[in-house]
């Protein structure tokens, strides 16, 4: 990947020298650093509020509900975790995190049920139904609040940075359905 990146920037650096733009072009490069790092600290003020807000969810017991009610779904979409395995709570929170469109806060317990995925596999260098599984769930990713989006279209001056919402659910239910019916169909043919 380095060397794509690599690649593309002499390319580009080669064609604004050609075509008499490399001031331009250094420029851009500049402008484009100072937005990204604007672009940064006003997503990390997001990401901090919800992070926080999912902190707040988890002290208050809020969390814990959510994933009990979940447990039945962890269940039908992971049937060869054992029932009791700490690898179906971290998984729950993984999935209500996403929902809740926060990525950032999602990550961790998503590394901690990949861990608990392979240790249920023995650390094989193959990976598991229930690995692949969580996996093409977590790149689903249903989201009721698409909160990076909304933080986006706020940085860059949206009217209504929100109009996002709707579209953003429609989206996503129908890329997690489609989630399921492939895990499912593969999951039989795998078992087989």
């Amino acid at each position: 990947m380095n060397l794509i990146w690599a690649g593309m920037i002499v390319v580009g650096v080669v064609f604004a020298a050609f075509n008499g733009t490399l001031g331009s072009m250094g420029t851009a490069a500049i402008d484009g650093a100072k937005e990204a790092v604007t672009l940064a600290v006003a997503m990390a003020g997001v990401m901090s509020l919800w992070t926080g807000i999912m902190e707040i969810a988890k002290a208050s017991g809020l969390l814990s509900a959510m994933t009990k009610r979940l447990r039945p779904v962890i269940r039908w979409l992971f049937p060869g975790i054992p029932e009791e395995d700490s690898a179906n709570e971290e998984i729950a929170v993984n999935v209500v995190a996403n929902i809740f469109g926060l990525g950032s806060a999602a990550t961790p317990a998503g590394l901690k049920a990949m861990k608990s995925l392979a240790r249920l596999n023995n650390y094989s260098q193959t990976a598991s139904v229930e690995m692949c599984t969580f996996l093409i769930l977590n790149i689903s990713s249903l989201q009721l609040l698409p909160v990076t989006v909304i933080a986006y279209r706020s940085q860059y001056g949206s009217v209504n940075p929100t109009a996002i919402v709707g579209p953003a659910i429609a989206a996503t239910a129908v890329s997690t359905a489609v989630a399921v019916v492939f895990c499912k169909i593969m999951s039989k043919k795998l078992r087989k």
